[in-house]
């Protein structure tokens, strides 16, 4: 049986997509795995699409992950994971921000944001995580922390306790914002829904 996890971190430019997938590498690289990561930015500057792939296990090949065989999807803003479902394993995990970022498209009138997009998600996964994470964040004193709360979830979820998280959040973010991550990684790992 693998020991490969493959996890897809799915946002919109801005929301610290890369920052994310860049703590979750070098937490399982400094415990030993093998760590593959690919990112794709497309339009990020402009509120565009953002995606990284991350693949761990004791010997990883290649970055790619290939549709079905994710284990876990991050959706950093709603409707972002509806881009991306088909690369979910039937038993995989959906983390869904339930945040809206409407695309340029939609601001243009040139189309429209899926209003029923938690209702999709529902029917469809067993597996599904569904809490406002800029929420979370904004109750810390910084909405730009969401991501870190939602790395928090995300570690809860997969069962990833045995590495020191707050540690790897000191190595990475700038002095002085530590304690703001740490506090939203807390949150997003210790938030229940009812």
């Amino acid at each position: 049986m693998s020991d490969t996890k493959n996890i897809l971190l799915v946002g919109v430019g801005g929301q610290g997509t890369i920052l994310t997938s860049k703590i979750i590498s070098t937490a399982f690289l400094n415990a030993g795995k093998d760590v593959k990561m690919a990112e794709i930015h497309g339009m990020s500057q402009r509120g565009g699409s953002v995606t990284t792939q991350i693949r761990i296990g004791s010997k990883i090949y290649s970055p790619v992950i290939e549709k079905g065989t994710a284990d876990v999807i991050v959706a950093f803003e709603k409707s972002e994971a509806l881009r991306w479902v088909d690369y979910l394993k039937k038993d995989g995990i959906l983390i869904v921000n339930d945040y809206t970022i409407e695309p340029f498209t939609v601001s243009l009138g040139i189309s429209t944001y899926p209003t029923d997009v938690i209702d999709e998600y529902k029917q469809k996964f067993s597996h599904l995580h569904i809490f406002n994470a800029f929420e979370q964040a904004e109750k810390l004193g910084n909405a730009k922390a969401m991501n870190i709360v939602l790395l928090g979830s995300l570690v809860k979820y997969l069962n990833f306790e045995d590495i020191d998280w707050i540690q790897v959040i000191k190595d990475t973010v700038p002095a002085k914002h530590v304690k703001l991550n740490q506090d939203a990684f807390e949150a997003g790992y210790n938030y229940s829904v009812d």
